[in-house]
């Protein structure tokens, strides 16, 4: 208390000032109009900087919910996308047969997620999902983001899954040129995570670069149409026999975050059908013997 006192004893000249000042702008702001329309602007101009900076900071923390919510539209829309080409084909099908019109509802769906490790430097790269099996994961499902294609789910858990990267030796994806429909086999080469190598290629297939290399639809992970990548140039190691292209991959695997998986409710038919071809050529083989 005796501290308390003698700071004020020691300050009281300032403390006599402040107070003086104090009252002094009270009495010229309330008592004065132009005084006080000046204060008002003054502190309204200080008030809206505030609220700025404290906009500023608040929206950069929901930027990631703004981006998740992007990425989800963007998803339905190219779903959308997908499917009226799907459509488009049939309708020049069908007033080319001159027979019915009969269009497929769409038949692919997908599930957002998250990336939580990734590889890029290995022969064999995986990636790893934040969805598993409870959220509707299967093995054998495509995985896409807002670039290009991504890879194949093989490995799934109950909240997580490992996916083959398309930087995976292993891994073979059905492709084609959209300007042509030539299609053939798209590999990794193992080296830069920017190229892969569009082989088997017809020897009379024509390409020009910069093409559009999209999925085929040949097999049930991915729909037709979705882009790969684009043509670089003729591949130095191609065989003789078959064209081989150099790919520049649109999707850019250093940066994965927010991805697609794709899941076809017509996957189980077409397991179904396939297991029935195999075992018709089973059957086959041991008539014969």
């Amino acid at each position: 208390m005796n501290n308390l006192l003698n700071f004020f004893v020691k300050h009281s000249a300032w403390l006599v000032f402040m107070v003086y000042m104090i009252l002094s702008l009270v009495l010229l702001f309330r008592d004065n109009p132009y005084q006080q329309s000046v204060y008002l602007t003054s502190a309204n101009a200080v008030s809206a900087t505030t609220y700025e900076a404290i906009s500023a900071v608040s929206s950069y923390f929901h930027l990631k919910d703004i981006n998740e919510d992007l990425q989800e539209r963007n998803a339905v829309l190219e779903m959308e996308l997908v499917t009226l080409r799907s459509q488009v084909k049939d309708l020049q099908m069908a007033s080319t047969a001159d027979s019915s019109i009969n269009l497929w509802p769409q038949h692919f769906d997908f599930v957002m997620a998250r990336v939580i490790s990734n590889s890029i430097s290995q022969p064999h790269n995986y990636i790893t999902i934040n969805r598993g099996s409870n959220q509707g994961i299967k093995p054998q499902m495509g995985v896409v983001d807002r670039n290009g294609v991504v890879g194949v789910v093989n490995v799934v858990g109950r909240n997580a899954s490992r996916v083959i990267s398309l930087l995976n030796t292993d891994m073979k994806l059905s492709c084609k040129l959209k300007n042509n429909d030539y299609f053939g086999s798209l590999v990794w080469d193992g080296r830069s995570p920017q190229y892969a190598v569009l082989g088997d290629l017809p020897k009379h297939a024509t390409f020009a670069k910069g093409d559009t290399v999209i999925t085929s639809g040949f097999s049930a992970l991915f729909p037709e149409g979705l882009i790969v990548g684009v043509v670089e140039g003729r591949d130095k190691g191609a065989e003789a026999s078959f064209t081989s292209l150099r790919v520049k991959l649109t999707t850019n695997f250093s940066q994965l975050s927010a991805v697609r998986v794709i899941t076809n409710n017509m996957s189980n038919e077409l397991h179904e059908l396939q297991r029935a071809d195999v075992d018709s050529v089973t059957t086959r083989k041991e008539a014969q013997r």
